[in-house]
This record gives C-alpha cells, structure tokens and sequence, in this order.
C-alpha cells in the first residue's frame, strides 16, 4: 500500500528516521524534520508542515480504528 505520504526505505534511512516513525506519514515527517533544524526547532515556524503531519497521523488512525471495529465485527457474526 504505497501513497504520496510514505516515503521509500531509502529516504527513511538517508533522513535517519527512527524505526518508530517509518509509518504512513514518513513522506511527510521528513520535510518536518528538515524545517524543525534549519529553524532552530521554534515551534512557529514549521506550522504547516507540522499541520500536514498531524492530520495525517489522525487520519491513520481513525482508518485503523475502523478496520480494526469491522473485524471485530466479522469475528462476533463467526462466533455466532
């Protein structure tokens, strides 16, 4: 599953991503980490990107959160 906001293993490994944030939004952590030290890390100045980050990071979630509620779903009509 490969979308504009994943980044490749060769650019997490060159931005020196963690292995904790090589998730669905890695394509958007690196710019926000790019801006975060040529700032100095002032919380103003890298607001869009940061913006971006976030709500793909929610958007993430609520999609796992409702896949994970359709197969708990699909597991209580098996059960019965």
């Amino acid at each position: 599953m490969t979308s504009s906001t994943v980044a490749s293993r060769e650019e997490m490994k060159a931005a020196k991503l963690p292995l904790g944030w090589r998730d669905q939004c890695s394509a958007l952590l690196i710019p926000l980490n790019v801006c975060r030290r040529e700032k100095n890390f002032l919380p103003w100045e890298c607001e869009h990107e940061k913006h971006a980050y976030e709500k793909c990071q929610y958007d993430d979630y609520i999609r796992r959160m409702t896949e994970l509620s359709k197969r708990k779903a699909a597991a209580a009509e098996d059960a019965e």
